[in-house]
């Protein structure tokens, strides 16, 4: 069985409490493809909207339970979501101020205190640089030289992911 990168993301939705939505449900079916199969994971995979929360996320504690999947060790699960999100960039399937906009809000939901806080620099420096010659928040970046740098700064990420 291969594993599934976007696992990564669920994790985090998992351990940041997000509620379960269509993303889990993709993964779930993702997961089947692959050759897992539990009980739970095909009740999962088989869910349609609307969606109830409370019944999802019963659900979704069994899945992760059956899978033997831990979201427990915080620093761990977010850098592996910050890999997964930034290798989804430089893939091309996400667009890379998205990534940065949802690294920044995990960012900010951890206190500012976890190794997102580059990605929240870089974002507020090219959200500066939309309407504004200045920024304050990343040495060196311009108009013209953000997007490279960000770019950049994706591929140094994802070197160190492992």
């Amino acid at each position: 069985m291969k594993s599934i990168p976007s696992t990564a993301e669920i994790l985090a939705f998992k351990m940041l409490g997000r509620n379960v939505n269509r993303q889990w449900i993709d993964w779930a079916y993702s997961m089947l493809e692959a050759g897992f199969e539990t009980e739970n994971l095909i009740i999962l995979a088989g869910e349609v909207e609307p969606y109830n929360q409370f019944e999802l996320q019963s659900l979704a504690d069994k899945v992760l339970k059956e899978l033997d999947l831990k979201w427990d060790d915080r620093e761990q699960v977010i850098r592996n979501y910050a890999c997964y999100l930034v290798g989804q960039a430089l893939d091309g399937k996400l667009q890379t101020l998205n990534v940065l906009s949802t690294l920044t809000e995990v960012c900010i939901d951890d206190g500012y205190e976890s190794d997102l806080y580059d990605f929240f620099s870089l974002y507020y420096a090219y959200d500066d640089l939309l309407y504004s010659e200045n920024q304050w928040y990343w040495a060196g970046a311009t108009r013209e030289n953000i997007d490279a740098m960000i770019r950049q700064y994706f591929v140094d990420w994802k070197a160190k992911c492992g």
